[in-house]
């Protein structure tokens, strides 16, 4: 029987960080948790979260600061339910999603379902990984801000560009290479001012 098969390090490199498809749906599960009345239906949804992070080796905790933020985290990094930030070694497996924002929380799937739109358009007209900075666009807008893309003003495109796309997208070189372009490009899509403008 061979033995040369190479180790799979595929479970090990996903192991280090969420999917982009488990920290939305966190987040969903997070928002549908505040926004019902019922506390035995919230109590559902985060139990529904804690078993989806816990398959991954993660926790999440509600920051309340100047605004509630959902924080994500390996569970390693809990000793005796606390977590010590300065002994941490890599500190970017951490995840941060703003909850509350400029924007109406409320309206958060109709804004999420119009950037999700915006960035489809691109990735259908451009490819990647213009469509893949679309999407990343898509989720700072609607979990950070919680407003359309097309409403985000200059400042906050310019926060996307420097802090959240290179802290939270995880982009690949070629990414990065042409961010700046599918930001005007899903604004194009979007008809909206694209000449930096104040909105």
């Amino acid at each position: 029987m061979p033995e040369d098969t190479p180790p799979d390090e595929t479970a090990t490199d996903e192991s280090e960080t969420l999917p982009d498809p488990v920290v939305e749906e966190a987040e969903r599960l997070t928002r549908l948790a505040r926004e019902v009345v019922d506390d035995a239906e919230a109590a559902v949804y985060r139990e529904e979260r804690a078993d989806l992070l816990a398959d991954h080796d993660y926790t999440a905790r509600i920051r309340e600061e100047d605004r509630d933020t959902l924080v994500l985290y390996p569970e390693e990094w809990v000793e005796d339910g606390t977590v010590y930030p300065d002994q941490i070694d890599d500190i970017d497996r951490g995840i941060e999603r703003p909850l509350e924002g400029p924007g109406a929380a409320e309206e958060w799937e109709p804004v999420e379902e119009h950037n999700r739109t915006l960035a489809e358009a691109v990735a259908s007209e451009h490819g990647t990984p213009h469509g893949e900075n679309a999407h990343a666009l898509a989720d700072f807008a609607s979990n950070h801000y919680a407003k359309p893309i097309d409403d985000l003003t200059r400042e906050e495109r310019e926060e996307f560009l420097t802090e959240y796309f290179p802290r939270n997208a995880f982009p690949s070189d070629d990414q990065k290479a042409v961010v700046e372009e599918s930001v005007r490009l899903t604004l194009t899509a979007a008809d909206a001012d694209v000449t930096g403008a104040e909105r």
